[in-house]
């Protein structure tokens, strides 16, 4: 059994009283019985109760993370710099990988809620918007990542999605690709990328189809399906703009196995730059998102915010970076 408060009081002789005031570093008490309670408690190994520090309004040191799929590695990438930061700045991570289920949203919102979690860093796109207005209402300072929702009132932070796409598309364009599909996901950030990607033609005096626009869900298996389904409809692009590194890879695949060389008959290009990004053949061209700063400002963000919950939110905005590698290149149709 866990020692218990009782325990530690009873070992050195003192009260709860006593003991609660050494783990709180509270009221007056001679230096030597502090120390005496502090040798107790490192022999019994007694951890004080998080659960108590919350309700006395000291916080659990807690973070709670929600995520939309762990298994992505863009969310891994990121959850691990998340984690690595808010342990340098003493505070542990709850991680919560939602699947964008309502109700597992709900769920591990209602969970980390009665963890007393300080603060929470949320990365999934969230489909029920009234459970994050009541964790708003209830004053528990969050933080939006890679998402945002001005209408919640909270700081947000993620990469310049439009801008992303935009020269995602510009490099296809400046290659020579004009029949280019883009495979977007059903979330806003991908959203910003189409009009990114619209934009991009617009600009190249292009017009671009609602035909060569597709949308799945974030996997290399669906990427795969979607190239079947582009060629089934007869799109036959030269080009790919996929919308996440997961999706590029599925259409890497998907194209080998249909006997097609890349780049020299598709050129592909993904989002993230994500350790996939560098372990395909050939390397990966994608758009990267700065994984490292933006996880570390997250956490300095919320901890910030959990410090002075009346700071003034922003909306913060990290720009991308074009990679080339070698899944892209002049269009030769």
């Amino acid at each position: 059994m866990k020692p218990t408060i009782y325990d530690v009081a009873k070992a050195a002789g003192v009260s709860i009283a006593t003991v609660s005031k050494v783990i709180n570093s509270t009221g007056q008490m001679r230096e030597a019985t502090r120390e005496r309670v502090k040798e107790i408690m490192e022999k019994l190994n007694y951890q004080p109760s998080l659960m108590a520090s919350a309700l006395t309004g000291k916080g659990t040191e807690t973070l709670g993370l929600l995520v939309p799929d762990i298994s992505n590695p863009f969310f891994s990438e990121m959850a691990k710099t998340i984690e690595d930061r808010a342990h340098e700045s003493g505070m542990s991570v709850i991680i919560c990988s939602t699947d964008e289920n309502v109700e597992k949203e709900k769920k591990y919102i209602e969970l980390l809620q009665r963890k007393h979690v300080d603060g929470m860093i949320v990365a999934s796109s969230f489909h029920n918007k009234k459970v994050l207005e009541g964790v708003a209402s209830r004053g528990l300072p969050f933080v939006m990542l890679t998402t945002d929702d001005s209408g919640l009132g909270v700081t947000s932070i993620s990469v310049d999605d439009f801008k992303g796409g935009f020269e995602a598309t510009s490099h296809l364009l400046s290659e020579g690709h004009q029949n280019i599909v883009i495979i977007a996901e059903y979330a806003k950030s991908s959203k910003l990328r189409i009009y990114g990607y619209l934009e991009a033609h617009a600009e190249h005096g292009l017009v671009s189809s609602e035909e060569n626009i597709f949308r799945t869900v974030a996997s290399i298996e669906n990427g795969r399906e979607c190239l079947r389904q582009i060629f089934q409809k007869g799109r036959v692009p030269t080009g790919i703009f996929a919308c996440n590194d997961l999706i590029a890879v599925g259409v890497i695949q998907e194209a080998k196995t249909m006997g097609l060389k890349i780049p020299e008959d598709l050129s592909i290009i993904g989002f993230d730059n994500t350790i996939l990004a560098t372990t395909t053949v050939p390397g990966l061209t994608t758009i990267a998102q700065p994984i490292t700063e933006m996880g570390k400002k997250v956490v300095d963000v919320i901890i910030s915010e959990i410090k002075n919950k009346n700071q003034t939110k922003e909306r913060i905005l990290f720009k991308p970076q074009l990679i080339i590698r070698g899944t892209t290149a002049m269009n030769n149709r």
